[in-house]
Formats: structure tokens, sequence, C-alpha cells
């Protein structure tokens, strides 16, 4: 008998946590694995936002439910946030809504809005959730493919092509998990332009909004003249404040979408916990060169990486944002996948790295290498992936 349902068995196994587990496994027999393969930030919280938390959950009133849309303060120093970095104007009672992380937010917000057998356009390579997002809510994906032609940012003409039945929603995320491309307000305010057209959602997810380099500034979505006509944009504070384990981001725009997933969260959760929503105000306050002096540390692990693996014979490319690079299995090895790939770094190098087909098949070919060590380590990594690599 099968016990699971379609829904379960349509999910693939989950190719990250197999590597993980690998690593894990040969961590316990004394293996020193060089991780570099989840974005899993190791720099420190900033202390102030510990602080706050530590301050809060102090307060036996923070120790019963919270709400599951976010508290009022924390929307409305969401939308305050929104005003000071973006110039974008957030209702905070209707258009901002808390998440307990990313993932959870687009998960719940694709089962309000995907029916089986609807359409949804997402980019391929990209950041799993994305994908099955669509596919736990029944829903069937339309892969948009990106290209190192394309520069890995998907041409709007080629997501204008007739497609029956309509898709419902599209799915985007820039700087892009897992090339690192990028764009600017020009590509959005195209996308709102094809969407109001096209009468269709936009999700945007800018988790990467401050690891970004070299001048580069990341846009959001919701600048583009009527955006918020047609969609919602996620951020998280995982990245931006080294926050990842506290699980803590939100979604805001348009409000008809927003009060759409606050009708799905009520049902499934009670919010996240009041101190770490209390913290989190005090993230969103931290000081501009804090955020720079964050981004400042995967700049220079970016360029020791990227010096590295050119030097030693394997060529690629240098991204201006994310934490990570993604990389073209070198010559030699293109008859492997980017799964076998990986095994043979992980059991010769003794380096983790992601296989690019976890992120699609357009990913095969690839694999991602995360910036989540520091300089030393990544040098030694280097010379590990050299010796296993070109002898």
């Amino acid at each position: 008998m099968n016990i699971f349902s379609k829904r379960l068995n349509r999910l693939p196994p989950y190719m990250f946590g197999k590597l993980k587990q690998l690593t894990h496994e040969r961590r316990q027999l004394g293996i020193d694995i060089i991780d570099l393969g989840m974005g899993n930030p190791n720099q420190p919280t900033p202390q102030p936002i510990i602080d706050k938390l530590t301050e809060a959950a102090q307060e036996l009133r923070h120790h019963r439910y919270s709400a599951s849309r976010g508290i009022f303060n924390l929307r409305r120093e969401i939308s305050w946030h929104y005003e000071r970095r973006f110039n974008v104007s957030i209702d905070a009672e209707e258009e901002a809504i808390a998440v307990i992380g990313t993932k959870e937010g687009l998960g719940h917000l694709a089962l309000a809005l995907i029916d089986e057998g609807d359409l949804a356009m997402v980019p391929n390579p990209t950041f799993p959730i994305h994908t099955y997002s669509i596919v736990l809510a029944g829903g069937s994906v339309v892969s948009i493919p990106l290209t190192e032609e394309n520069h890995f940012v998907p041409s709007v003409a080629e997501i204008t092509r007739d497609i029956w039945p309509r898709p419902k929603v599209l799915i985007l995320s820039f700087p892009h998990n897992p090339t690192g491309a990028v764009t600017d307000l020009a590509f959005f305010e195209e996308v709102v332009d094809f969407a109001k057209r096209q009468d269709m959602i936009v999700i945007h997810d800018l988790a990467y909004a401050d690891i970004v380099f070299d001048g580069y500034e990341a846009p959001s979505f919701l600048q583009a003249k009527g955006a918020k006509d047609v969609g919602v944009e996620f951020f998280s504070l995982s990245k931006s404040y080294n926050m990842a384990g506290w699980r803590c981001g939100f979604a805001v725009g348009n409000r008809e979408i927003i009060e759409a997933l606050a009708r799905i969260k009520g049902y499934y959760d009670y919010g996240i916990f009041a101190p770490i929503q209390v913290a989190s105000i005090m993230a969103l306050r931290t000081p501009a060169d804090v955020i720079q002096e964050n981004a400042e540390v995967y700049r220079k692990r970016r360029d020791v990486l990227v010096e590295g693996l050119n030097r030693i014979g394997w060529q690629v490319k240098t991204p201006r944002a994310s934490m990570f690079v993604w990389a073209p299995i070198p010559e030699p090895w293109r008859h492997l996948t980017s799964m076998e790939f990986s095994m043979k770094l992980l059991n010769e190098a003794e380096v983790c790295v992601s296989p690019g087909a976890g992120f699609g098949h357009n990913g095969e070919g690839y694999v991602r290498i995360a910036l989540v060590e520091n300089e030393d380590r990544i040098r030694q990594a280097v010379r590990q992936m050299r010796r296993a690599l070109f002898g």
C-alpha cells in the first residue's frame, strides 16, 4: 500500500540533504571537510540584535502566542525600512506580513494562489523552493531558461512567448541564487508591463539585497512603477544580518496577495516567537556601515576564491552579488554530471560544493560554491581542489 500523498511523490530526493549527510558522516570519521555547499552564513549576528532578543525574552508577555501576520511594530519598521532604503511606501497594516523565513512564506503563498493545474513561470536554474512551492501546491512549472549567453537574466521577450493556458504566476529573484546574476530597475519595469498585459502575479525574492559588490546596488522590484498592482516581494533577514537560524523575513506589496498569505498562515502558525520579532526591528535599524562591512567580508572571500580557481586553471567569472560563485565544471571533467563532480570533490578534495542540477536541469554542468568559510579556509579548499583535479 502506498501510504504517501501524490504531493510527496512529486518531490525528488533533496540533493543538498544527501551531500550534507555525507559531509556529516565524513566529519564523524575525523575527516576535515571544508563545507562550501550550503549558503549558511558563518559570521555572528550583530551584538545589538542579540542583546535586544535577550532583553525581550525576559518579558513574560512575549512568551505567549504571537500574531501570525507579525507584530505591528515589526510591520511598521518594515514599512519605514522600505521608505528609507528604496523610497517605496508600504502600508504596515495591509501591505506587509512577517514570515518564518522566506521558504515558509513562498510555500504558503503558493498554497494561497495556485490551484491544481495552474501554471507558474520559474527561472531555471533557481533556488529550489521557487520551483517546489508550486509543485507542492499542485501547480505545474514552466521553466524560463537562464544561460551564460544571456548573463543568467531572462529575456522579457522570451517569457512573453505564447503559452496556453496562461501562467498565473512569475517568480523571480535578483540578485540571483545560484548564479549571482544581477539586473537593474529597467528590467523590473519591463516585468511589470509584461505582468499587466498577461494578467499575471509577480513574486520577487530579494534575499541578497545587501550582499553586493563593486559599486552595484540591488533595486527592489517594488521600485518599478505599478509593481504593487501586480506583485509582492520577499525580504529575508538571514543574509543581510547573519540571522539564518532565526527564521525571520517578510513579504511586502500588493495588499490582496498579502491578505491571501495572511489567511493561509492563520491556519498554519501562530507567528514567530515575539522576542525574535522585536530583535528583528533592531536588525532593520542596523547602520549602513555595518551592512557594508558584512558585504566586504564576502567580497574578500569572493576575490580569494575566484583568483585562486582561475590560477589553478579552473576558469570562473566574478559575481557582483550574492554569497556564491557559479562555476562551470572544468574541461577535463565535463563528462561527469554535476552530482558526480561534486562527489569527486567531496571524496578526493574533501570539499563540499552544491551540484548545479540541484537548482534545475539548466544548472547541469555547473557547481555552486558558497563563500561561507574564512579566507584561509578558502585558500586551503583551492589547494585541495587543485590536487584532486589537476594533479
